[in-house]
């Protein structure tokens, strides 16, 4: 009879660790799916919302890149955004007492858990908009961004600003005709007629000085001079910021607003703002405003910055097709055009191919008018402060790409040197640069009457 079979051999030496390696790579293999999963919750470090009429911008900071989803609804207009990767936080529950009560957009904003892993925010909405919503990498001081721009279903026009601007103005039924006599193409959004933000050390009679006695001849038959002013930054980029914190968006805005009062008081001037609050304008779209409105000069206005606080005085730049003058005109050039980093554009805009062949179309002529009016402004600013070279400048700064309408870019001082961000805070030095910009401009059109507007 045939031996019974005995006890299974003991598993060899080797053997048992083998098997012991295997099993705990399948546990592993097992937690995988899980462990990630609990390692991607991305923290919200910031939440940010920037209401202007042209379009309201909300703006969520975060650790970690994430994905999001969006769609709108109908009776009443609600936006819904799923963010996924996030969890409910006091940063992001934040986002409702940001919502301020004259945004022209947002009426109210929910946020709630969705399900696991998503956070969703429905915005009740004062109007039908077409959302834009993008993720931004990180730069400079920021982190990953997620960006909600609303924009309203039918873009205003800068024209019909430039009338309710106006509406008390003998000008009025003149710039009516300009209006119904531009090109028909897609308008432009634009805000106008908001109140001065404050300015620090205000002193009594400073904001709306008297005006000049020089006479400026017209344009065009019939028709004001009509000058685009541009303060740089705004929004999302604060732009170059001071040692006691001011921050260049902030101080170019209310020159601007002093510069614009001084060219409406003339007798055939008017300004327009390609931006007259605290919110960011891409590049390419400050120059699409000032050519939708026919702008006879575009001023584009900023405070400077260097690494070194020693560095003071004004200066003005033209465009350079072909190189900067220098190797720190050629940082500074970089440093303004990186602004739609910093702010935040949609590079998957429609439009983006069109900007860039805008900004590539200027032209020599364009150019020649730029230094002359440029030459008459930096002169009288050199009356009123220190210059940093007795000369234009000339470097590839996009916001002076205009290929029609002769562009220039004021540097009014070092905000990174003390003394001169001390004066730019106060309302005296802002009315100074402002009166004399305005001498400048009116030097230029007095010298250059054919220039103004060419047929």
């Amino acid at each position: 009879m045939a031996d019974a079979p005995g006890p299974a051999a003991p598993m060899s030496a080797p053997a048992a660790p083998l098997r012991r390696k295997m099993i705990a790579g399948g546990c592993a293999l097992l937690l995988l799916p899980v462990v990630p999963r609990l390692a991607q919750a991305a923290t919200i470090l910031a939440v940010r919302t920037w209401p202007a009429d042209e379009y309201t911008r909300v703006t969520l900071e975060m650790d970690t890149e994430l994905k999001a989803e969006h769609f709108t609804l109908d009776h009443p207009h609600r936006l819904v955004v799923d963010i996924e990767g996030v969890r409910l936080s006091a940063a992001i529950n934040d986002l409702v007492s940001k919502i301020r009560p004259n945004d022209p957009y947002i009426g109210t904003v929910r946020v709630g858990q969705n399900r696991p892993g998503v956070v969703r925010l429905v915005f009740d909405l004062k109007q039908d908009v077409a959302p834009q919503v993008f993720t931004l990498k990180p730069i400079g001081e920021y982190k990953y961004r997620l960006v909600l721009d609303l924009y309203p279903k039918v873009a205003q026009d800068p024209l019909m600003a430039l009338l309710k601007d106006a509406e008390n103005d003998p000008l009025a039924g003149i710039l009516e005709n300009l209006a119904q006599d531009s090109p028909t193409e897609a308008p432009i959004p634009s805000v106008e007629g908001q109140k001065l933000p404050p300015v620090a050390r205000k002193q009594p009679d400073e904001d709306v000085a008297p005006p000049l006695p020089r006479a400026t001849p017209g344009a065009r038959p019939g028709r004001p001079i009509l000058i685009a002013l541009d303060p740089g930054h705004g929004g999302e980029d604060p732009g170059a910021i001071g040692k006691r914190g001011t921050r260049e968006k902030d101080v170019v805005l209310q020159i601007a607003h002093r510069l614009k009062k001084l060219i409406d008081a003339q007798p055939n001037m008017r300004a327009y703002l390609t931006r007259d609050r605290d919110y960011f304008v891409p590049l390419n779209v400050r120059v699409q405003k000032a050519r939708r409105v026919q702008a006879d000069l575009f001023i584009s206005i900023h405070a400077d910055a260097w690494i070194k606080p020693s560095a003071r005085g004004s200066s003005v730049w033209a465009l350079s097709q072909h190189g900067a003058t220098s190797a720190a005109a050629r940082w500074l050039a970089k440093k303004e055009n990186d602004a739609d980093l910093i702010g935040g554009v949609n590079l998957g805009a429609h439009n983006a191919q069109v900007a860039k062949v805008l900004l590539d179309l200027s032209t020599g002529a364009q150019i020649n008018d730029s230094i002359r009016v440029g030459t008459q402004v930096l002169n009288e600013i050199g009356k009123i402060n220190q210059l940093h070279k007795n000369r234009i400048e000339r470097a590839g700064f996009a916001v002076l790409k205009a290929p029609d309408i002769p562009s220039i870019l004021i540097e009014t001082a070092f905000i990174s040197n003390p003394q001169e961000e001390q004066l730019l805070r106060t309302s005296a030095h802002q009315q100074r640069i402002a009166n004399a910009v305005l001498s400048g401009i009116q030097d230029y059109f007095s010298a250059h009457p054919a220039l103004a507007r060419r047929a």
